[in-house]
């Protein structure tokens, strides 16, 4: 499966709802299941309706706090409630076989930050992608970018996240990653 963090909402530009789609679609292609935040509502709900709406595999992880500003109507695939935002990405990361961020808020950014962070420390070696759609993620990839420049991410490290605009594209490379060697030894494993 591949954990897909977005927004709870389309955002402004339509490309992302479009993206959001074809992101389900291609995803569908490839046999891939989802594992998303659970919300039927924005980018969350387009692209999890793209996926079970041509038979692919869904699973929603959502908190119960949540059900009524994300969740309207009828849920997704299958649901999974949880009481806090840290169930909720422990489910999803140890379902998920890859990341993928797409646009969204400070939700989607903590999301990928949190998993990007643990493949640096070596608490997974799951491959971490961002659907750059529009060039939303322009902003992070230059912070991220100067970090490097500025020795503060390693060379290695700041190539851990895969990036593309489209989608094939993007699962592609995800595929073809190679893992990261830890460089710490856990007694955890997501």
């Amino acid at each position: 499966m591949a954990a897909v963090f977005c927004g709870s909402r389309t955002g402004k530009d339509p490309a992302f709802a479009e993206g959001a789609k074809a992101l389900g679609a291609e995803l569908v292609s490839r046999n891939i299941g989802l594992v998303y935040g659970g919300g039927t509502i924005g980018l969350m709900g387009i692209v999890a309706h793209a996926v079970a709406d041509a038979k692919g595999d869904v699973l929603g992880v959502i908190p119960n706090a949540l059900i009524n500003s994300e969740a309207v109507g009828t849920m997704v695939g299958r649901p999974i409630y949880v009481e806090t935002m840290h169930e909720r990405k422990e489910i999803m990361y140890k379902n998920a076989d890859c990341f993928i961020a797409m646009p969204g808020g400070f939700g989607t950014l903590d999301e990928l930050l949190e998993i990007t962070t643990w493949m640096q420390l070596g608490i997974h070696n799951k491959p971490v992608g961002i659907l750059n759609i529009a060039g939303y993620f322009d902003g992070l990839l230059s912070w991220i970018e100067n970090a490097r420049a500025q020795q503060f991410i390693s060379e290695d490290n700041a190539k851990m996240i895969v990036v593309s605009n489209d989608p094939k594209d993007l699962l592609d490379k995800l595929q073809r990653s190679e893992p990261k060697e830890p460089w710490f030894k856990w007694n955890i494993k997501i």
